[in-house]
């Protein structure tokens, strides 16, 4: 099987030169000076004029045959190359919606988490506004939550910044 793959890489690579060459300038050129020798030929009594027509629409006829498998395998992988990037882009969609979906939710859980800390803070505001002056121990532990509630502000604000960046890159893909 792999030689088959090997051989079968190989003519397709020569498939690609001959294709690839035939659609040239060069190709043009050799074509061209070949006609006119063909012609030539004939005029210059080194071929009968019947021989020289039958030669070369034999020649003709052999590549247009050739040239016509060329190019369908040229059109058979570019119509398999087209297909593939169909079925990326089908996949890459869905992974953006996914990935919408998930923005979704975490903005969600985000605000959650907001009303969360507004209630922390508001019970931390509370607690010191009954707190007695002399207990000590209390103002430390409110003084830490605070600081952790502030810790966690700044963490949702950072996750809110990258959702926002991931949302912009996600609009930019559909765009595309």
């Amino acid at each position: 099987m792999k030689m088959y793959n090997e051989k079968t890489e190989a003519l397709e690579k020569i498939a690609n030169g001959i294709t690839w060459w035939i659609g040239s300038i060069p190709s043009l050129i050799a074509h061209t000076l070949f006609f006119i020798i063909s012609f030539l030929l004939p005029l210059l009594n080194i071929v009968e004029f019947d021989k020289m027509l039958l030669i070369l629409t034999t020649v003709v006829s052999l590549e247009a045959i050739y040239l016509a498998i060329f190019i369908q395998m040229s059109v058979n992988r570019s119509h398999e190359k087209i297909e593939d990037i169909q079925e990326d882009i089908e996949d890459i969609q869905e992974d953006i919606e996914e990935i919408s979906e998930d923005i979704e939710e975490i903005s969600e859980d985000i605000e959650e988490i907001n009303e969360d800390i507004e209630d922390i803070q508001e019970d931390i505001e509370e607690i010191n506004d009954e707190e007695d002056d002399d207990n000590h121990n209390e103002r430390a532990k409110n003084v830490m939550l605070k600081s952790n509630v502030n810790s966690n502000k700044n963490e949702i604000k950072a996750l809110k910044d990258k959702i926002q960046e991931l949302q912009g890159k996600i609009d930019e893909l559909k765009k595309d």
